[in-house]
Formats: C-alpha cells, structure tokens, sequence
C-alpha cells in the first residue's frame, strides 16, 4: 500500500541506495550517497533504522544496554489454516511469538539465551527443527521451516535526541526496544505521524520545515512517549524472562486478572494496538 501510493504521488524513489554521509549548511541539508550522488533538502529524516547512517552525522548520542538475549526469526509453513490469529508464549528465557502470514504461513520471532541462539543459529535444518518443536508444541499441525533463519542480538536503544540542525530521526533510529511486546512498529508509526502533521502545519504558515522551532514541536511531541514505553518495555522483558518463582506467581496471577476482567482486557489490547496517548490526526483516521 504505501508503495502504491508513493508511485502514484509521483515520488522519486532511489533504490537500493544507502547513506553515506550529510552535511548541513545554512537553509540546506546536503546527502551524499554511497554511489556519490548527492541529494539537497531543507530537512533530512533518518529513518533506516538502529544503526542509522543520518543519526551518527547529526552526532546524536544513544544509551541503552543488551538484554543477553537474540531473537530468533524464521517463517514457517502450517498444517492447517492460522485463522489470522497471533499468539505469544512467556518461556523462561523469552518470549515466543506466532505472527500469521499469508498461504498459512506464520512468522517466528523467538527469544533466547544469546549461547543458546548463537548454537542455533549453527545447527543442521533437523536439529533446528527438533527445538522450534520443543517450543511450539502441537499449536498448528506439520510445520515445515521454510526460507533462511535469522538471529539478531537484543538491546534497548534510545537516541538522546529527536532532532539536530535540519535533521530529524524516527522508527529504530530513534528507539530500538526488545520485541517483547511487539511495539516498535508502533512506536515508528506514531513518529512518523506526528512529524508529518507538524510538518505539514509548517508549510501552512509559511515556516522553514528544517528550522529548529519547527523541529523542537516533533520532538516535544514524541520524546516523554517514546522513553515512557522503552522504560515500561524494559520492566516487561524482566518480568516475562524471569522464571524466578515469585515473579512466576505473581506474572501468572496478573495476566489471568487482565484475561478474566473485560475492561481491563479491553484497555490492555487497546494500549497494545498502540491507540493511546496524544495521537496524531493520521493514526486516528483523520486527514492533514
């Protein structure tokens, strides 16, 4: 969809291209790209993610800390039919989720031990087999891998600023958190919504979209939400990756509380389809 729709705008799209450095100037950010053409804007978005070539250029710092852990993703082909239902284990050293795709295909993204992820990672296609089994147990019949695995370490990650002279950072670049509880892409869109709108409100008055006050109202807007979520994502892995007893009992007795009582599950499933907070207008279903 948003491919169709960038074509249909009539949007230049450079692709594959990569970032190799930017260099602002006074009313004009400069892009150069790893193929040595170059690219002038009044603003330049950072958005490819944690390891993000226009955040290092802005010289904006990052903190966080890894979790010990790796997730491990891989697509699998189902027995039967998933009914376009996700599902989500809590084990011991992570959680184990079960995203649907299409032509009853599920994808994986499955949290362990960074020894134990690195020796999968190794392992033949049947042993590999052998332990997503141990996991998944009898939840879809015959599942057959399909496609390479990936394993990735899992850290906490949050960029100390939103913004710098004509730059703007968004999606991972800003905020890389544990996949725990399946809110990154959230937290991307939600950026990108709200730096839209403040952006488009801009050109309405006639204000320089790249000029620091504009700029300061994006990350106004995005900054005490993105760091309130990455904390509270943070106290969520603790708890679902602790298998001390105490934290089990009180772990399992929280979420048959939410299961059991309807408006606490309600407001559950609402914070976690992401519609809470000051919502931009685009994530509310209303036009700039």
């Amino acid at each position: 969809a948003l491919a169709e729709a960038v074509t249909a705008a009539g949007i230049e799209v450079r692709a594959p291209a990569s970032v190799a450095g930017v260099e602002v100037g006074p009313g004009l950010a400069t892009v150069t790209l790893k193929d040595g053409s170059t690219i002038q804007a009044p603003l330049v978005v950072g958005a490819e993610g944690r390891g993000s070539t226009v955040r290092q250029a802005a010289g904006i710092d990052t903190l966080g800390w890894a979790y010990k852990q790796s997730g491990v993703v891989a697509t699998v082909k189902l027995g039967r039919d998933h009914g376009n239902v996700a599902h989500e284990y809590f084990l011991p050293d992570g959680p184990f989720a079960i995203l649907p795709l299409t032509e009853q295909r599920a994808s994986l993204v499955w949290t362990e031990s960074t020894r134990r992820a690195e020796a999968l990672k190794v392992a033949s296609d049947e042993a590999f087999h052998a332990h997503l089994m141990r996991r998944f147990g009898e939840f879809l019949d015959g599942v057959e891998v399909v496609g390479p695995r990936f394993v990735y370490p899992l850290s906490l990650q949050l960029a100390e600023k939103l913004v710098a002279p004509r730059i703007a950072i968004l999606g991972d670049a800003a905020h890389g958190v544990h996949p725990v509880a399946g809110q990154g892409l959230n937290m991307g869109l939600k950026d990108a919504a709200a730096l839209a709108e403040v952006l488009t409100d801009a050109v309405r008055i006639g204000e320089d979209i790249g000029s620091e006050l504009v700029l300061e109202r994006y990350a106004r807007w995005r900054r005490f939400d993105n760091a309130a979520l990455a904390a509270g994502f943070d106290g969520f892995v603790r708890l679902f990756s602790n298998d001390l007893a105490p934290v089990r009992l009180a772990r399992d007795l929280g979420m048959a509380a939410v299961n059991r009582i309807a408006p606490l599950r309600r407001a559950f499933m609402h914070e976690a389809g992401g519609a809470t907070g000051d919502l931009p207008k685009l994530l509310k279903g209303e036009s700039l």
